[in-house]
């Protein structure tokens, strides 16, 4: 069977780009809403630009060298410069996870990243259904399996919590006492010295607290409860949304 070559494959109206272009700025950005509600690192305009960004690569692989096309000794590969956002989008994705004690987060928010790329470029390669019901699943994932999920967790619920304390005092015995009294498991305590002039001064010691809370245990009475008590300085809570 003879096919016959048609160069004209290679080139695309501007009407249709602009079209492609805007379906990824909408996809993106709804991913990206729910992101940015969260309060995550990579929000609402950072989703944005990464899924036009990967729409305008696809359409530069596909359509950027249409000069070249009638030439029969170039051969055109338009998955190639796709291929590379994929594995290029890792380096921003890794820079939205973060580590504290044992606590990771970000780990969601990197990996809508890496699908919005992948939305991107379904758009960008005219693959209108793919990047639409792609982009709903993700939707309804972040919307409503986080949702789901956290309902599950509750019940094996860790959190961590970082006091300052006036060093020598009972405060950390009292502490102690109370999370006992209560049956909060503490998985692991860590005592740091304040770093700083002013710190050596005041003689503040840094006590890092991770808790395993159980249904009944309201955290916002344990974080009140704390913070109340003689001799602490400071506390703070350590997110853990992923």
């Amino acid at each position: 069977m003879n096919t016959t070559y048609d160069p004209m494959i290679w080139h695309i109206s501007n009407l249709e780009m602009t079209i492609r272009l805007l379906l990824a700025l909408l996809l993106g950005g709804l991913i990206g809403l729910e992101r940015e509600l969260g309060g995550h690192s990579a929000g609402f305009r950072t989703h944005i630009l990464v899924c036009l960004g990967s729409a305008a690569i696809a359409l530069l692989s596909m359509y950027g060298f249409a000069a070249f096309s009638v030439d029969p000794n170039v051969r055109l590969d338009p998955a190639r410069l796709a291929a590379q956002v994929i594995s290029g989008i890792g380096f921003l994705g890794a820079g939205t996870i973060l580590r504290t004690g044992l606590t990771i987060s970000g780990l969601t928010t990197a990996a809508s990243l890496w699908v919005v790329a992948a939305i991107g470029l379904s758009a960008g390669a005219g693959f209108y259904y793919g990047a639409g019901i792609l982009t709903l699943l993700v939707v309804v994932s972040l919307f409503f399996l986080n949702k789901m999920e956290k309902r599950f967790s509750r019940a094996k619920a860790t959190r961590q919590l970082v006091l300052k304390m006036a060093r020598g005092s009972s405060s950390l015995n009292q502490v102690v006492d109370y999370l006992s009294d209560r049956g909060i498991q503490m998985n692991k305590l860590v005592v740091e010295k304040e770093e700083g002039e002013a710190a050596e001064h005041e003689g503040v010691l840094i006590v890092r607290l991770h808790l395993k809370l159980k249904r009944e245990n309201r955290y916002e009475e344990v974080v009140v409860t704390l913070a109340g008590m003689e001799g602490i300085y400071g506390l703070e809570t350590v997110g853990d949304s992923l």
